[in-house]
């Protein structure tokens, strides 16, 4: 066979088309010389980029001629076009590129025939005097057309001025021989090839382009018999192929049969943190965990494609193993275009996404007849970026850190506060586990979950969750009365609320309550104790009446009702942050305010009023202490805690230290929320860091 392609070639005359340039026509003759029995007539012509040479290719505003651009905002054939479409019309057999010039993707109609070993894949700092980059004089002008060498300039000499510099490398030279820039940047390469290594001042340790140095023979898919006249020195037959495999939810008997069958034969495998080890162990290949979870990334992106590249370089068999699907909130396409950008084979097995797996794992249907037809995940990753699409069902992937921002953006959406939700954790996994509430619930919850944790919220819920109101809860409070929809809580008071009796100083300011504006109570008992202690002053109750009211939430609202009174003001966030963002917007200022409160309360309230320009008379009406007779549960067998205090949250503390893992914790208001965050909550990264077991209190 090699005898008759040998013969063969001695009679054929290629048609090989070119650009004009000097450097263009001695790239040509570099790769002829590897087949010194080719015969070639070259077509020269010029490529858009050769015929606008005012375009800078610094500017991103630059007019583009059309296509995406691949740095600075110009287009990717900016200087192949007119040569690629000689090909596709048949009118040359091939061309020879600079590999780093080449589109990303080529035409469907053209492929890559041959990639030559690179020539040298430097830079090359060429100047007045031979005077390298750190000897350059403050301020000189350096000429590159890349914004990348632009870059790295400015990261060695911040001084410098860099001038954006286009044509041919003579051209390019001499501007810097008249004077107009003090030095320039040029690829090794192109001055190795045209002779001119005599005018290198240094070269630089910068990174460049992955083909630079490189040379790429293209040509049209349908002539096989000329790629074959190539193939003999195309690198890329040392090559190793990267495969993209998705492992599935977690449950190794979902991986499909074609991502077993990459895994059995790959030499390397850069896996997740949370592939199945187990599972991993029985495939040969060398095993590199580049797992990025929230709080701690081994290997940040970037340097996961590097790895990538580097080891299908060498020549290895690659696998890239991912949790679920590796299109779906996995990086797989950045790693796709980042690997055959430099000219790597990828493959892509796909996987069952976690959020398709829930459906089948906990029975919850994503679409129902006559319920939901619609589904959209969602990617619940960044807390400023939730997203509230219109569709019956939601899937939240990687929203574990953020379900209390994502719930209160769908009630504010317009959704219903008791809308079914459910927290699914370790989809298909033996330990699997579903957690059901709603969006109210969520709102106020903190979850401490390791990860990998779904959130699910529609109506579909509804099939799976009929039993919800039977989870173990336990209640910290001092009154469970408001838990009463669920069947199976525990009631373990964690504070003891006791009225001050002897209240001088609440008696002092009843005297002259005609003075006041507002009086804001911030819980039940704070309206309780301070009417028990009004009616004992018999006081007129008239004294009130033009004084306005404002509750923090239902429940101290329900107290005042049962005095009368309906409250001005109530804060629909449960918190006293609501509270000061209602006097912020409707600029209550200068206004004298009652706080009665708990002797342990918060100073929150009273200085953000106070910072609005209103005076308040901060006045404890009852103790809140710890409740010494409150005996330990093991709170590992509830599915929900109920928080509903700063102080109910400081005594926990006190009595358990530590709280497992798993469990939906729901605070009553914002500033509940703030208080156990700040105690109690750890990120994801540490739950795991931790064995996902349980956390000390810091």
């Amino acid at each position: 066979m090699y005898n008759k392609v040998k013969a063969k070639s001695t009679t054929l005359k290629l048609k090989v088309v070119s650009r004009k340039s000097p450097l263009s026509l001695l790239q040509v003759r570099e790769a002829f010389s590897f087949f010194p029995l080719l015969g070639y007539r070259l077509i020269l012509l010029d490529s858009y980029g050769d015929k606008h040479k005012q375009i800078s290719l610094l500017d991103a505003a630059s007019p583009l001629p059309c296509g995406k651009g691949t740095e600075a905002g110009w287009a990717p054939d900016f200087f192949t076009r007119e040569l690629d479409d000689m090909l596709i019309r048949g009118e040359a057999d091939m061309a020879v590129h600079s590999a780093k010039d080449l589109p990303c993707p080529l035409p469907s109609e053209l492929e890559l025939f041959a990639l030559f070993e690179a020539l040298d894949k430097t830079d090359a700092l060429v100047s007045k005097d031979h005077l390298t980059l750190a000897r350059l004089p403050l301020g000189a002008r350096v000429g590159t057309s890349s914004k990348t060498r632009k870059n790295e300039l400015l990261n060695s000499r911040p001084d410098l001025e860099i001038v954006s510099i286009r044509g041919t490398i003579g051209e390019r030279i001499a501007h810097l021989d008249d004077g107009r820039i003090d030095a320039l940047v040029v690829a090794t390469c192109a001055l190795k090839r045209l002779g001119w290594e005599h005018r290198i001042a240094e070269i630089l340790p910068f990174r460049t382009h992955p083909l630079q140095g490189h040379l790429a023979i293209v040509g049209r898919k349908d002539r096989p018999e000329i790629k074959a006249l190539f193939c003999s020195k195309d690198i890329r037959r040392n090559y190793g192929k990267v495969t993209l495999v998705g492992f599935g939810p977690g449950n190794p008997d979902l991986l499909t049969i074609g991502g077993d069958k990459a895994l059995a034969k790959a030499d390397v495998i850069f896996h997740d943190d949370l592939v199945d080890q187990t599972c991993l162990s029985k495939y040969p290949g060398e095993k590199i965990c580049v797992g990025k979870r929230k709080g701690s990334h081994r290997f940040h992106q970037d340097e996961i494609n590097e790895s990538l590249y580097q080891a299908a370089v060498s020549g290895k068999n690659t696998v890239r193993l991912k949790g679920g699907d590796p299109m779906v909130f996995a990086h797989g396409r950045e790693e796709l275009d980042f690997l055959q950008s430099r000219l790597i084979e990828v493959d892509i097995i796909p996987g069952i996404s976690s959020g398709i797996a829930l459906a089948a794992c906990t029975h919850i249907p994503l679409t129902y007849r006559g319920v939901a037809s619609s589904v959209t995940f969602v990617t619940g990753h960044s807390e400023q970026d939730v997203q509230t699409p219109d569709a019956d069902t939601l899937v939240y992937y990687m929203g574990g850190a953020n379900i209390s921002a994502i719930a209160g953006k769908l009630i504010a959406s317009g959704r219903r506060e008791d809308l079914p939700a459910a927290l699914v954790y370790n989809v298909s996994r033996p330990d699997q586990k579903v957690y059901y509430t709603t969006l109210k619930e969520l709102q106020y919850s903190i979850v401490k979950y390791p990860t990998p944790i779904l959130v699910v919220i529609g109506e579909t819920v509804a099939f799976e969750n009929r039993d919800s109101h039977k989870q173990p809860v336990l209640v910290t409070g001092t009154s469970s009365g408001e838990h009463a929809h669920y069947t199976n809580v525990t009631h373990t008071p964690l504070i003891e609320i006791r009225k001050i009796k002897t209240n001088k100083r609440l008696q002092d300011v009843l005297k002259e309550i005609h003075t006041f504006h507002w009086i804001i109570f911030t819980s039940r008992y704070g309206v309780r104790y301070f009417f028990e202690t009004f009616n004992d002053m018999h006081a007129d109750i008239r004294t009130l009446a033009h004084i306005r009211f404002a509750s923090v939430g239902e429940t101290t609202t329900s107290e005042l009702r049962k005095y009368g009174i309906r409250p001005d003001l109530r804060s629909e966030t449960e918190s006293a942050e609501g509270l000061v963002r209602h006097f912020t917007a409707m600029g209550y200022k200068e206004q004298r305010i009652l706080l009665p409160r708990s002797d342990k309360g918060l100073k929150y309230l009273s200085e953000e009023l106070e910072k609005l320009g209103n005076e308040v008379a901060d006045v404890p009406v009852y103790t809140n202490t710890v409740n010494r007779e409150a005996g330990k549960t093991d709170i590992s067998r509830f599915r929900k805690i109920i928080f509903s205090s700063p102080s109910g949250v400081d005594a926990f503390i006190r009595l358990y230290g530590a709280i497992p893992s798993g469990i939906q914790l729901i605070v009553k208001g914002e500033t509940t929320g703030k208080k156990l965050k700040s105690e109690l909550y750890a990120t994801f990264q540490d739950i795991q860091n931790n064995t996902g077991n349980t956390r000390p209190i810091r």
